[in-house]
């Protein structure tokens, strides 16, 4: 496959993990439990809240956010994943490739906003109790979710074209288990400068920008709960905030983590490298249905409502 600045390869080759070969299945098997938990959770949690007219409140509304984008985030990648690994089904069109790596970036951004939403949510929630229901309408809310897409859309949709200038030289061997930008602009025997620093500079900007208003809100909210003169009242107002700063933990940390290690460490073997990017994709969608429906208690009281009907009907 010959490949000039206006040529490209009709397929990539992904080679999965290198150097976890014999493990393969075992892996595979964790990925799939993994994803088959995902599914089920984030599923679960959509279809209680739609049912559920109680739960149609701004706090919820943004819960069923990320569940919708983990559920993207998870199936963009993982049944190619477990494709290669079961199958060795390794090859993957230049167009999907594409496709696939603007989902990844773009939905990952897209649930970066919504831990900064909900994290303006529990602001507002505990420092102006009284102003909630005014500043967050369901229309305010559904508006908070089309701008997070718009910016995830747009921050994201210059890699794919950045890309396509670029002369790959032949190259179409991706040492990843998926298209990973990184990884994908790697193949590139011309300059790929600008890509690398886009990447990087989205990366940073996203990451750095959500993190610093999500650090100050938990600020603003500490001060004010600290300010509470009855202990079960401050702690009932931090309980309403552990699931999201769960949710903050795991998402950010993994994605830190991964971006880390993937750019700076030279001397990480690759199979760790792209573990934590399966990581980083995978953790979060698993994580969060778990954390959401175990600490808060309308929905935990729902799902053992509706087992409790379903096991009366069997009877």
């Amino acid at each position: 496959m010959l490949n000039t600045t206006s040529t490209y390869p009709k397929y990539f080759i992904l080679l999965g993990i290198p150097g976890l070969e014999p493990s393969y299945v075992s892996v595979a098997l964790f990925f799939f439990l993994m994803y088959a938990i995902s599914l089920i959770g984030n599923l679960t949690l959509l279809f209680i809240i739609r049912l559920d007219r109680n739960l149609h409140e701004p706090m919820y509304i943004f819960l069923s956010m990320l569940s919708s984008v983990d559920l993207v985030l998870t199936s963009t990648t993982t049944p190619k994943v477990l494709a290669i690994l079961w199958v060795d089904a390794k090859e993957i069109s230049y167009e999907a490739c594409l496709t696939q790596m603007f989902f990844i970036h773009a939905f990952a951004c897209i649930e970066s906003s919504i831990l900064l939403a909900m994290a303006f949510d529990r602001y507002v929630a505990i420092c102006h109790p009284l102003r909630y229901t005014s500043l967050l309408t369901i229309r305010g809310v559904l508006f908070i979710g089309l701008g997070s897409l718009g910016r995830g859309v747009g921050t994201v949709m210059p890699l794919p074209i950045l890309f396509r200038r670029l002369s790959l030289c032949g190259n179409n061997v991706i040492h990843h288990s998926f298209c990973d930008h990184i990884a994908v602009v790697k193949l590139a025997c011309s300059d790929a400068t600008l890509n690398s620093i886009y990447g990087l500079a989205t990366a940073l900007l996203v990451v750095a920008v959500d993190l610093i208003f999500i650090v100050w809100s938990y600020v603003l909210i500490l001060h004010a709960v600290f300010r509470l003169k009855s202990r079960e009242a401050r702690l009932k107002a931090l309980s309403t905030c552990a699931s999201h700063i769960c949710a903050i933990l795991v998402f950010y940390l993994t994605v830190v983590l991964s971006s880390v290690v993937q750019r700076f460490g030279k001397t990480v073997p690759l199979y760790v490298i792209i573990l934590l990017a399966n990581v980083y994709l995978m953790l979060p969608p698993f994580i969060n249905p778990l954390i959401y429906g175990i600490r808060t208690k309308q929905i935990r009281h729902r799902i053992v409502t509706l087992l409790h009907c379903q096991v009366i009907n069997k009877d």
